[in-house]
């Protein structure tokens, strides 16, 4: 029997905060909160009043854990006998037929930033996201996925210039198709237009400037730029970095596109590349962005070319991932589980990473509980709100199947003997030290994440929503 959680959980220092249990998508618009936990735009004139311990004038309150950046989308997810084909005119000619007639609510799912928001939201992250939808029905249905997650929105524009007749106005669509290989191919407005969908918007208004700076992480990704122009999202780098708010920053696909762009998509690409804090990358993305190949050097490329970076994060799919510093190389192996679906394991690792990264975790644990919701994530269907719950990533951690492959990752590190600190998660039962790896205990990690979020639920102070599935009890 599954539990329906009506309410969504509120963490603890928000409770005294909360004035409204639903927000009607119809009677919101513009740059007010769509959805959450509370009225951002309320909290904010309490806070200038004073009424939130801690407030000083001239000096943010950080309200918010984690903040994103635009990128918000319905995904229509679709089985197809073959993927769309590569060929521009072809490609367009596909996706005309696809909307041709509306789909089914029951292939809707909440996309795009959605993902990553209601991964950190399940982490018992206070969450905001910075974007745009449509007063429409595909807009109502994202808000109410938002809202049942506990998420505040803040719109992107004010109430004066929303059109809900104009289709620039729309709710944003992406076409999720698999074909009987369960291959992935991705249709939207955005592959076949030279502008930003968004491209009228030009300034970020107050409400998301306040938003930003009460937020602790700013992230962005690559994606950001099919709909915003470059420079209004540079606007949002500097904004989040006068607040003294950390930026993470994922290219994705879209940073080749960006790397070879107009002058202005490249200038805005090298500023977040010098001026991100994170940066999270594939190991294919890493390599064409700085032209080698081996992942660590690429990562070190990175760090030596940016001015503030903290962690390049290194996604390296089944193999597991790397935390690279001016000082460190953390390397995590992979959970071994039954894949079903890619879509959404990025995004999910990505609130992990914002958690470890907010918690002061060390790196090899941060590492863990990423690789290990990200693969909570692959064994569902699709992502929205069918990304990671606790049942499953706990259930992962305590069966702790890691792909550990040694002699891969002895290649791999070999080849910067510069750097001493190299720790490697392993299966050893203690503490170790070979080939210049030192061997840090798998259990002796997932021990103590899963001692912190189950000691974090009993507490209600935290810890993930889990929307569906009951907290399994401690082993």
């Amino acid at each position: 029997m599954t539990l329906q959680t009506l309410n969504p959980h509120v963490p603890a220092r928000m409770k005294s905060l909360v004035f409204y249990k639903h927000a009607t998508p119809a009677k919101i618009t513009g740059g007010r909160v769509f959805a959450g936990k509370l009225g951002f735009r309320s909290l904010m004139v309490r806070a200038c009043r004073g009424e939130l311990d801690g407030i000083r004038r001239g000096k943010a309150l950080k309200i918010a854990d984690l903040a994103t950046l635009s990128n918000l989308c319905v995904d229509i997810v679709l089985n197809v006998p073959s993927l769309p084909p590569a060929q521009k005119e072809a490609r367009q000619a596909y996706m005309e037929g696809l909307v041709a007639s509306a789909p089914d609510k029951k292939y809707w799912e909440a996309g795009g930033n959605c993902n990553l928001v209601i991964a950190a939201a399940r982490l018992g992250l206070c969450v905001i996201t910075l974007g745009h939808v449509g007063d429409e029905v595909y807009g109502h249905f994202l808000l109410d996925v938002l809202q049942e997650e506990g998420i505040n929105m803040v719109g992107l524009i004010e109430d004066s210039k929303a059109s809900k007749n104009a289709v620039m106005y729309e709710t944003l669509l992406c076409w999720v198709l698999v074909d009987p290989f369960q291959r992935h191919g991705f249709c939207s407005i955005a592959d076949f237009s030279d502008e930003p969908a968004f491209s009228w918007l030009n300034k970020l208004s107050g409400r998301v400037e306040i938003a930003i700076q009460q937020s602790k992480i700013l992230f962005c990704n690559g994606y950001a730029f099919d709909e915003l122009l470059p420079d209004l999202i540079v606007s949002a780098l500097f904004c989040a970095i006068e607040a003294q708010s950390a930026v993470f920053f994922d290219p994705g696909p879209r940073g080749r596109t960006l790397f070879n762009g107009t002058a202005d998509q490249r200038k805005a690409l090298e500023r977040f590349l010098k001026l991100s804090d994170v940066l999270l990358l594939t190991s294919d993305e890493a390599e064409s962005l700085t032209g080698i190949k081996n992942p660590i050097l690429a990562g070190r490329e990175l760090i030596e070319k940016g001015i503030r970076i903290n962690w390049v994060i290194i996604k390296m799919g089944s193999k597991g991932s790397m935390l690279i510093t001016k000082s460190s190389i953390s390397c995590a192996p992979a959970f071994t589980v039954n894949v079903v679906d890619t879509v959404g394991c990025g995004d999910s690792f990505t609130a992990a990473i914002a958690y470890g990264f907010l918690h002061n975790l060390p790196p090899i644990s941060t590492l863990a509980l990423a690789n290990a919701v990200g693969a909570a994530t692959a064994t569902g269907c699709g992502a929205g709100r069918n990304v990671a719950t606790i049942a499953k990533v706990l259930e992962l951690m305590r069966l702790s199947k890691i792909n550990e492959d040694y002699e891969f990752w002895s290649e791999l590190i070999n080849i910067e003997p510069a750097i001493e600190d190299i720790s490697l998660l392993s299966k050893t039962s203690v503490n170790g030290y070979s080939d210049g790896l030192i061997l840090v205990p798998l259990q002796t990690v997932i021990s103590q994440l899963i001692s912190k979020f189950e000691s974090r639920d009993s507490n209600r102070t935290g810890g993930f929503h889990d929307r569906e599935e009951q907290v399994m009890e401690s082993t």
